[in-house]
């Protein structure tokens, strides 16, 4: 028996001040500069930003040398310091727009070490490859490994063809084992695939059966996208190249899907709903037509057994035939037992952030300030009055509902909001702009804590997480302090350099109630405020009401992540062409990572603790590390026949994955023999003195003749021996137990 066990508890607690690194023109005078200035950390914080204290230190810093250069300096020359961007990750220090005075009073501090003027660098990308550790020309993203032809199946609401991420500038002739073909419906014809789109299939017949006729005043009954979800998450695995991308200019950089030269075809199943038999012709058609990599960002319910799940038995069906499946782990987070995609075959992908945020200041009239999250796309707000629930109208008006919200009461005013009462957060602004609103800020549910999605709003708003919103909500309310409550809005830009990963608090959650014994999801990957394609004629809120087009989008979900891994799974298989979808598996999860940028554990946003294995599964994925794994634990389609059987399934249910394959009739494996990269053991809570003995099967990948040694961190209460400590392999391919 041979396995690896990284059980690590940690209980910690972290303040941690998220500060702006804001990505803009500098307007300042021509007697001022751009400076990036450096400090000493440690005096600085403790200088600037004592415990207890409020004030961010950098703004703590600006502020000493504001009156001091506003006295000494001419008054044409009299403008406070502005602050471009702060850096606690990459530096100590900030950016700022500073004249020559006011540069000489920040030299004079203890703990500045020196200041250079910022200059021009060229752009790099939107985020994601470079957040993973892919780069152009080099490793997975070197030019022999793109050569080799991967096809990615996309299962979803379609695509939007002439997008530039499927352009197919420099792609060689389609694979002659492609069997797939370019469906014609509304306004989509064979002309529009080409060598990127090499396929696109539409299936509506079960939805119609349930639904009616499809609303082709809302829909093209083709693979054309309406929707935006799926033109995402296919430009995510597989979008060409794409210079200047951004949404309103935000996050700007070159698009990349995480394998850009792969082929896409498209299934688009999804239309107002995704019917179960529409997505089961999709997934068969995709086996048949040749797929190498499935990517599905949707899922059936948590707690059906696999026998009973059509998801599971579909996607065994794609494994078997050497189809790796990558599947969302579901949107209902942080609830325990929450995850979709649980069949151990299925590669199911939680989500987590990026190093990239859109911040907001939200600043009150009593001098408060807090930080929230943004994509809209024009100018901040003055204080303005800030009103909220009966101050705003009537029943429900504090969950901006249509018809809640009083003209009268909120015309020119800020309105907060609270997230929830069935009315998404884009209709919430609508209301709120309908009802003569200036602006909106739109309070977390607790079930969110202190995540912060970025929307597209119609109006200056931001979202807040819940103990913002708990301040101010009582700040609003406390009429007998404050009779005219206000606020007002900044947006400031793109940030990089943000503490990440960090897990989304949607992230839907284990432990597997299905099978107990596998551990779920199985890795984390990029999924909040993810930019990647949106169809031209798509507003980006999605509202009838917003005239407003993009070419690229911002979205959130594990539907987000699940592509990217999807990306990653189609590099892989370039590399490790002879690689089974079960060995790319395990390549992902035994050198995924448990820490995040800063060198602590991953925090799981929700809770504001270290994030456990049933947020992350194994850890967030590493393209790189991943294609050199030295071992791998690989899996057949038979090995899992003996798994089910292990599960107790009768003949009947085992035939609705193997028509001629009969359970032994004494058990050969228990279900946490299963050759999986991880496990989990099942004591009941007063368990005492119990023995559960599993076994593992690694094959040699990395150098031939290499040896490997046995590490454990054993959870508390629990000791745990490893049998052989020490593994030695003289050739590629041996497997040892």
């Amino acid at each position: 028996m041979f396995f690896l066990l990284h059980a690590v508890i940690r209980i910690f607690i972290l303040t941690w001040l998220l500060l702006p690194f804001l990505a803009v023109t500098s307007t300042a005078q021509a007697n001022k500069q751009t400076y990036i200035v450096h400090f000493d950390r440690s005096k600085i914080k403790t200088a600037y930003q004592p415990l207890g204290s409020s004030t961010p230190w950098h703004e703590a810093v600006l502020n000493s040398i504001a009156e001091v250069s506003a006295q000494e300096e001419d008054e044409s020359e009299a403008t406070p310091p502005q602050l471009l961007y702060a850096y606690e990750t990459v530096m100590f220090g900030f950016a700022a727009s500073l004249s020559s005075k006011q540069l000489e009073l920040l030299s004079k501090i203890d703990g500045f070490q020196y200041a250079t003027p910022d200059e021009d660098l060229s752009l790099d990308t939107t985020r994601t490859p470079h957040f993973l550790g892919l780069e152009k020309g080099k490793g997975l993203w070197h030019a022999s490994n793109l050569k080799s032809d991967v096809i990615i199946g996309v299962v979803d609401t379609g695509i939007w063809p002439e997008h530039p991420s499927f352009q197919d500038h420099g792609l060689p002739d389609i694979p002659k084992r492609w069997k797939g073909t370019c469906m014609e419906g509304k306004n989509f014809s064979s002309s529009n695939c080409n060598q990127k789109l090499i396929g696109a299939r539409f299936f509506f017949k079960g939805h119609e059966r349930k639904y009616g006729k499809i609303n082709e005043t809302e829909h093209f009954k083709s693979a054309r996208d309406s929707d935006g979800h799926g033109t995402h998450t296919a430009s995510t695995a597989a979008g060409n190249l794409v210079e200047n991308a951004s949404i309103f200019g935000l996050a700007n950089g070159t698009a990349a899907g995480l394998r850009y030269t792969s082929r896409i075809a498209v299934y688009k199943a999804c239309w107002t709903h995704c019917a179960t038999t529409d997505t089961l012709a999709a997934i068969e058609a995709a086996i048949l037509d040749g797929v190498d990599v499935l990517s599905i960002s949707l899922g059936s319910t948590a707690d059906r057994p696999y026998y009973r799940d059509h998801m599971a038995r579909a996607s065994f069906q794609a494994i078997a035939n050497g189809i790796f499946v990558s599947c969302s782990a579901g949107n209902d987070g942080p609830s325990e037992s929450t995850l979709k995609n649980t069949a151990p075959w299925m590669m199911t992908v939680g989500a987590s952030s990026l190093d990239r945020s859109f911040p907001t200041i939200i600043k009150l009239g009593n001098e408060q300030t807090f930080r929230g999250a943004s994509l809209y796309d024009g100018k901040g707000t003055k204080q303005l009055p800030l009103v909220y629930g009966k101050t705003a109208g009537v029943k429900f008006a504090e969950y901006c509902v249509a018809g809640s919200l009083d003209p009268k009461l909120v015309q020119g005013k800020i309105v907060l909001c609270k997230a929830g009462n069935k009315t998404s957060t884009a209709m919430k602004g609508e209301n709120v702009k309908m009802a003569g609103g200036a602006a909106m800020l739109l309070i977390n549910s607790k079930k969110r804590a202190e995540e912060l999605k970025a929307y597209p709003h119609v109006l200056p708003a931001s979202s807040l997480g819940v103990s913002a919103g708990r301040a101010i909500t009582k700040y609003t309310l406390s009429r007998g302090t404050n009779k005219n409550p206000t606020a007002s809005i900044a947006f400031k830009g793109t940030v990089y350099g943000d503490r990440a990963p960090v897990m989304a608090a949607f992230s839907s959650r284990g432990p597997n109630v299905v099978g107990p014994d596998i551990i779920k999801p199985d890795v984390t990957a990029p999924g909040l405020n993810i930019l990647a394609a949106w169809p031209a004629l798509t507003s980006p809120t999605r509202l009838n009401s917003d005239k407003r087009r993009v070419l690229f989008n911002i979205d959130s979900g594990t539907s987000m992540s699940c592509p990217h891994v999807s990306g990653i799974a189609a590099l892989l298989k370039s590399r490790h062409k002879d690689w089974s979808p079960a060995a790319i598996k395990s390549a992902l999860m035994t050198t995924a990572y448990v820490t995040d940028n800063k060198g602590s554990p991953i925090l799981d946003i929700a809770f504001n603790t270290s994030a456990t294995s049933f947020a992350f599964g194994s850890g967030h994925v590493d393209p790189e590390r991943a294609s050199d794994p030295g071992l791998i634990y690989d899996i057949t389609p038979e090995d899992y026949f003996y798994y089910l059987c292990s599960l107790k399934y009768t003949h009947s249910q085992m035939s609705l994955f193997a028509h001629n394959f009969t359970c032994p009739k004494h058990a050969t494996m228990q279900p946490g023999d299963l050759n999986y990269p991880s496990f989990a053991v099942n004591f009941n809570k007063r368990a005492e003195n119990i023995r559960v003995t599993y076994k593992r099967t690694v094959t040699n990948v990395g150098a031939p003749k290499s040896t490997y040694k046995v590490l454990v961190e054993e959870p508390k209460g629990v000791s745990m021996t490893v049998n052989p400590k020490i593994l030695t392999f003289q050739k590629l391919g041996e497997k040892l137990s």
